[in-house]
């Protein structure tokens, strides 16, 4: 199982959601060799401090410009790139969402999970297009808009779950028992930061499809990521020797983890999120607004956050 090792790779697409449950191999998924990017000055932003963008308000540039480029890390179905052009459900969402901003066209550059942020911070692009899961140490770092999707976590195990794993509580049961159960995950991701949590050992992985890899050839025995992700990949990978459990909401200290993602932008941005946050409520408004621009890459209502969950709750970390 390959794919493609994009490096540096940017594209743009307008107003192309494409066909429903766009997929995964051949899309030029991910990469062990992608552009890594850091969050130090002056890192290819322009005028401001820190490699932020050029002078000037960064809305009104946008507008002027009518392009928007947005970072994402070729996560089906969230965002990813078919036949070289961005696709997935965040995409098809900004795609909306933007063009109502007066911004027509958005353009996406493909880098590592854990490069996002950074290079959002180095002014590499203007705003995450990943689904990214709304943290306090994320929220130090970058602005978060509203909660867009609400999502689950599940286990990716060989064909058969000869471990019997069920989630990380089982994981930790059966390490804690003596036996020896390796863990992947994706590097930055949520699912890390819940292994930690519960004190397990854990190898990184730069992006989904070495994550599948790493279960396929015996490397890892399980992979922990969001469930609807997984669930596509092990569907449209049938040969790969893979399966996945059932989706779980992860408890830790007694809470339930809220999986909310949203888009990201840098914290000097304000008068962008406020802008993007206005044209997002005519999406989650309701559940037909919401499914009739995410609805075709497998989100369901379950998905559509509350309406009473905020940004600000998540990113103090007050899940009770």
């Amino acid at each position: 199982m390959t794919v493609p090792t994009p490096t540096d790779q940017s594209t743009s697409a307008s107003h192309n959601p494409g066909s429903p449950r766009r997929r995964l191999l051949g899309l030029g998924l991910l990469t062990a060799s992608a552009l890594v990017l850091t969050a130090c000055g002056g890192g290819g932003g322009g005028e401001g401090e820190g490699g932020t963008a050029a002078a000037g308000n960064t809305l009104e540039r946008l507008q002027q410009e009518g392009t928007i480029t947005v970072g994402i890390a070729g996560e089906v179905p969230y965002s990813y790139l078919e036949g070289g052009e961005p696709a997935g459900a965040t995409v098809a969402m900004h795609e909306k969402i933007f063009a109502d901003m007066g911004i027509e066209n958005v353009e996406a550059e493909l880098v590592e999970w854990n490069s996002l942020i950074p290079g959002l911070t180095a002014g590499r692009f203007d705003a995450v297009s990943a689904g990214m899961s709304i943290l306090p140490d994320r929220c130090a770092q970058a602005a978060f808009s509203d909660p867009e999707i609400m999502y689950t976590t599940t286990l990716m195990v060989a064909e058969g779950n000869p471990k019997n794993l069920t989630d990380l509580d089982s994981v930790k049961e059966k390490t804690d028992a003596g036996e020896n159960i390796n863990l992947a995950v994706l590097a930055g991701g949520i699912e890390a930061g819940y292994a930690e949590s519960l004190g397990l050992k854990v190898q990184s992985v730069p992006d989904a499809q070495t994550g599948m890899d790493t279960v396929a050839n015996g490397r890892a025995d399980a992979f922990a990521m969001t469930a609807i992700s997984l669930n596509i990949m092990a569907e449209e990978n049938p040969d790969a020797g893979v399966e996945t459990t059932e989706a779980f909401v992860q408890v830790i200290d007694g809470v339930e983890q809220i999986g909310a993602g949203a888009t990201v932008f840098r914290q000097e941005d304000t008068e962008l999120v406020e802008a993007y946050n206005e044209s997002l409520a005519s999406v989650t408004e309701s559940e037909e607004s919401y499914l009739a621009v995410v609805g075709d890459y497998g989100f369901t209502a379950e998905n559509l956050p509350p309406k009473d969950l905020t940004t600000e709750q998540l990113c103090s970390g007050d899940l009770g």
